[in-house]
């Protein structure tokens, strides 16, 4: 496009009224900035000096440019979660998957259309643990004209749930993988940036949501959290899910939103309250024995024209390990599979896949805390490593001994995966893909092991969306669960739970060319090895082809 028409198109888009925008150019400057939090401060990496940084806004079916440009001593990239980057994986964003990252001093422009997408999303660093602070929603509204299916509500309002460290989260992790042993938890949680007031910093302030009676507003909830999912509730008040992923739901009543890293739930709250001042809790959600950070962020929903020393009315906290709680929200969820919404949920399936999900224990001499071991995390056994090129450009461009495709289709080893673990813990280690035909049919079981412990795993799947057709607990049975699929209004979704000791069903049609990341949303699981990629290959249709790399694509 000429830069005097993307001008002109830019001009348009500061009055959306007239004209149907197509292009929304943003900048995005990383950049270090101090920040006080728990009585204390310290310089974050942060996007335009936010924290949770700027909202991306645009339109169903417009193309989206955003300048990223790295002012920091880190690598950066940007990864823009549940975004279906049809054929255009440069701008995907997982640093050494699909381009190499972002130096300093360096910039690189993302250039992606959104097709077929509205709803809330989220954008997060995709290197190292810079997200935990680089992060900040995606809000895609419909094309214009097109209503929500569900009540108008009089206003939305993005609540961005995260974690905070007083420490520097590199250094959290450095010293992690030195010893072989988990990281330290966060100290804090936070809605849209702040923790709420706490024992051991009474004074903060925390988010205020101003309302007015008898008006409904709509929440994005994100949960850009590192390592934890989150329960969300407001006292008083009950919770409408209309949307997840950026996927309309079938509505239902909650009073407790699960919600887990890298997953967005849209929910409509009507302020029926004459006046008050109502609690909003952010608590995390662990049923197996792993340490949590378990303070509790909290916010205030607060009604016009009540007085500010008006006492606040609290609401009861969801335990930390409420399964039945967790259970009862996602068994609810089911796609809204309306006409203009259908589920186009895979029938027929070309490749059955079993991936076991979980932790390991592999030999390290230097790991002096860990006893001359370190724990690891690992895809069928495989703990993935790190390439140095971008496996997307080693594939455009057939570099060799960059990754291989012999990624296992299942367990290498068959045991009880959520019962006695086997004796020999240790995981084979590679930067292995699994490939796809363009448009072939998917059905993957991720499977939950017990081996050092049994853990709920956010598993996130970059460049499409997939139907999560069955869960159960304990092991998958290929004879007997898929009897109780649902195929015909499962949820959609790009992030999906692996319940403690069970497992997941997911299908997926492969109809975008390029190399996928498959991953664990937990960021200490990411950093230990449990993620993979999927190479689909080209279609031989005109459309069915990944782009060329732009000019400007960093090099490695």
């Amino acid at each position: 496009m000429d830069s005097w028409v993307r001008g002109l198109v830019l001009v348009a888009c500061l009055f959306p009224v007239l004209v149907d925008c197509a292009v929304r150019n943003y900048k995005f400057d990383v950049v270090l900035k101090n920040k006080t939090r728990l009585c204390s401060s310290k310089p974050i990496v942060t996007v335009n000096g936010k924290f949770p940084g700027p909202t991306l806004y645009a339109r169903e079916g417009d193309t989206v440019l955003v300048k990223v440009v790295n002012h920091v001593k880190y690598n950066v990239s940007i990864h823009w979660h549940g975004v279906r980057q049809l054929r255009t994986g440069w701008a995907d964003g997982p640093a050494y998957i699909t381009q190499c990252p972002i130096p300093t001093g360096q910039s690189y422009v993302y250039n992606f259309t959104i097709t077929g997408q509205r709803g809330t999303l989220l954008w997060h660093a995709h290197i190292l643990w810079l997200r935990s602070t680089v992060h900040g929603a995606i809000v895609i509204l419909p094309k214009r004209g097109v209503p929500y299916p569900f009540p108008k509500p009089h206003k939305e309002v993005v609540v961005i749930l995260a974690e905070w460290w007083k420490s520097d989260t590199e250094a959290v992790i450095n010293e992690a993988l030195k010893s072989g042993l988990a990281p330290n938890v966060s100290d804090a949680h936070t809605i849209n940036g702040h923790p709420g007031p706490v024992s051991s910093c009474p004074s903060q302030g925390g988010f205020t949501l101003p309302v007015e009676n008898g008006k409904t507003y709509l929440l994005r909830l994100i949960n850009a959290a590192l390592n934890e999912e989150l329960f969300f509730k407001i006292a008083g008040h009950k919770l409408t899910v209309v949307e997840v992923d950026a996927t309309y739901v079938k509505p239902f009543k909650t009073n407790t939103v699960i919600i887990a890293p890298g997953q967005t739930t849209n929910v409509l709250v009507s302020a029926d309250k004459n006046s008050g001042k109502y609690l909003v809790t952010a608590s995390p959600f662990m049923d197996a024995p792993i340490a949590v950070d378990n303070l509790t962020a909290t916010a205030t929903l607060h009604y016009s024209g009540t007085l500010d020393n008006t006492p606040t009315t609290l609401t009861s906290l969801t335990p930390k390990n409420a399964t039945p709680v967790a259970n009862n929200f996602i068994n609810s969820l089911r796609a809204l599979n309306s006409k203009q919404y259908p589920a186009l949920v895979p029938q027929s399936i070309d490749h059955k896949l079993f991936f076991t999900v979980g932790l390991g224990i592999n030999p390290c001499p230097t790991c002096k805390a860990g006893n001359g071991s370190r724990v690891v995390a690992s895809i069928n056994n495989v703990t993935f490593v790190m390439p140095t090129t971008a496996l997307l450009q080693a594939h455009f461009f057939n570099i060799s001994g960059v990754f291989t495709t012999d990624f296992p289709a299942n367990p290498p080893n068959v045991f009880n995966y959520s019962g006695t673990p086997p004796t020999n813990l240790q995981t084979t280690n590679g930067t292995k893909v699994f490939r796809l035909a363009y448009n072939s049919t998917v059905q993957l079981v991720l499977q939950d092991t017990a081996i050092v412990a049994p853990e709920n795993h956010p598993v996130h799947l970059h460049g499409f969306n997939f139907f999560a057709v069955g869960r159960g607990l304990g092991n998958y049975n290929p004879k007997t669960d898929p009897q109780n699929f649902n195929l015909v209004d499962p949820v959609e979704r790009n992030t999906i739970g692996v319940p403690t000791g069970g497992w997941v069903a997911i299908r997926f049609r492969a109809d975008n060319p390029g190399v996928w990341f498959l991953h664990c949303h937990l960021e200490v699981h990411t950093t230990w090895g449990l993620k993979m990629a999927f190479l689909v290959d080209n279609g031989k249709g005109p459309n069915q082809s990944l782009l060329p790399p732009p000019s400007d694509l960093p090099k490695c």
